[in-house]
């Protein structure tokens, strides 16, 4: 019988992150709803909050969908590569292509801003700076571990400040047209820098 129950809990916790997902796709995280969410899965209202604390609870999980799609492009990107700069400059790539082919998923990984992030997300967005450790240790072989996780998130701050403000047509952004050359000279400089 608890077999049977769990099945259920299972099948009903995939159905409203496939809704959810499907509408942030949609929509992006504007206007969500779980009054729609739990239309679009065929359940109760109250069936969201038997699997989920609350809605950020359920973007959440919807977000650790996101970070391991893009975990799994980002070390795709680079899985034959082996030079630093290469790595360095693959990622920054492959996040850039993951931030134009998932866009709004991508955007509200990082404009969803709930009270607090649960320990096990935080895990998993170690994705976001994991692949960008190995080649900082190869361009900088005395560093200790927290210069290279340091230099490691400002490396990351820096490619996705670029794309965010680039995609979003805000203050100093780069035309779409030419953002992929500029993410490779940034990088590169990133990279002299640290040789430097």
């Amino acid at each position: 019988m608890a077999g049977k129950r769990e099945e259920k809990r299972d099948d009903l916790r995939q159905r409203l992150l496939d809704a959810t997902e499907a509408r942030i796709v949609a929509q992006g995280l504007t206007g969500l709803r779980a009054r729609e969410i739990a239309q679009d899965a065929g359940c109760a209202l109250g069936a969201i909050y038997t699997v989920f604390a609350d809605l950020d609870d359920l973007i959440l999980h919807v977000g650790a969908r996101t970070l391991q799609r893009l975990g799994q492009a980002l070390s795709s990107a680079v899985a034959e590569k082996s030079d630093p700069e290469g790595v360095l400059q693959a990622l920054a790539a492959a996040y850039l292509d993951f931030a134009l082919t998932h866009r709004k998923a991508w955007e509200a990984l990082f404009d969803h801003n709930p009270p607090e992030i649960p320990d096990w997300l935080r895990e998993q967005q170690g994705v976001l700076i994991a692949e960008i450790i190995r080649p900082l240790q190869a361009l900088l072989p005395d560093a200790d571990e927290k210069l290279i996780r340091a230099r490691a998130r400002t490396m990351f701050a820096a490619v996705h400040g670029v794309i965010d403000l680039s995609l979003e047509g805000r203050f100093a952004s780069v035309g779409e047209a030419d953002l992929r050359r500029e993410l490779q000279a940034l990088v590169g400089t990133l990279v002299r820098g640290a040789q430097a």
